[in-house]
């Protein structure tokens, strides 16, 4: 893959620091965002090569001035990683609603926001490829997330559609939709209700109780994620979904092959209510 100019939202840490540390390692230029000073002073330590640029996706008027100001200090920009975002867990009952809006604003109308901020730029020069990162919870559901899930399916949907619309322009979108990894999703990065009802104490504490228990023991590893990023841009036909990781795989098959159960067993009812 030619050397090119990679925009990455959530530089700092997780997948985004993992993409960002692959794609300098081959000497692509990195403009990577982060939320604090004191996130671009761990990003100067941790990965110096990334350049960093202060940017809170949810100040969605800020942003096309971001965008801006980053293609006139570093040159147009060729690839677009959307990955900005965080995990909520609470049971839908006990949640309230303010943390889903929080949730959507970061996982859909940030990412959303960010690429609106280039689908003009590049729209017009005829090329870009924005890799929106979703999750395996943008395909499949589980208890305890719903308001993450639903932000997930949500920027699924809409990435389709960017990329159908976009198509036309010799512009390429893909999601991400990795499994569990080892990133800091399920630790310090997730937000999680408090409990209050009693009713789903023998439900839902075990859910949450291993999740915990899991984090950073995980199966997937962010550094062949980035690798497989990379492949994934340099790819001639890339796909609309990447899944990674092989929970992702099992879990999203199983949802498969019930769906197409669920399909035939109700097939009759479907087509009667045809005029």
């Amino acid at each position: 893959m030619s050397r090119k100019i990679f925009f990455i939202t959530g530089a700092n840490s997780g997948f985004g620091l993992a993409i960002a540390t692959a794609a300098s390692k081959q000497g692509h230029t990195v403009v990577g965002t982060i939320r604090s000073e004191a996130s671009r002073a761990s990003l100067a330590k941790s990965l110096p090569a990334v350049c960093p640029v202060l940017c809170d996706v949810t100040e969605f008027d800020r942003i096309p001035d971001v965008v801006e100001q980053a293609e006139a200090d570093h040159g147009p920009v060729d690839v677009l990683i959307n990955n900005a975002g965080y995990g909520h867990e609470g049971i839908l009952e006990e949640s309230s609603l303010e943390e889903m809006r929080r949730q959507f604003e970061v996982n859909v109308f940030g990412a959303v926001a960010v690429a609106k901020a280039f689908l003009p730029r590049f729209r017009e020069r005829r090329r870009g490829f924005i890799v929106n990162v979703t999750s395996m919870g943008g395909m499949i559901t589980m208890p305890g997330i719903g308001y993450y899930c639903g932000s997930k399916f949500a920027l699924q949907g809409i990435s389709e559609v960017m990329r159908a619309e976009m198509a036309p322009f010799g512009v390429r979108v893909a999601t991400l939709c990795p499994g569990s990894f080892r990133t800091d999703w399920a630790g310090r990065s997730m937000i999680r209700t408090q409990r209050s009802i009693a009713d789903y104490d023998a439900f839902f504490n075990p859910i949450r109780e291993g999740r915990q228990a899991k984090s950073g023991k995980q199966l997937g590893d962010p550094a062949k994620l980035a690798e497989a990023v990379l492949g994934l841009i340099a790819s001639d036909n890339p796909p609309p979904q990447l899944l990674l990781g092989s929970d992702a795989l099992n879990l999203v098959m199983d949802r498969i092959e019930r769906l197409q159960q669920e399909i035939e067993t109700w097939k009759a009812v479907t087509v009667s209510t045809d005029g």
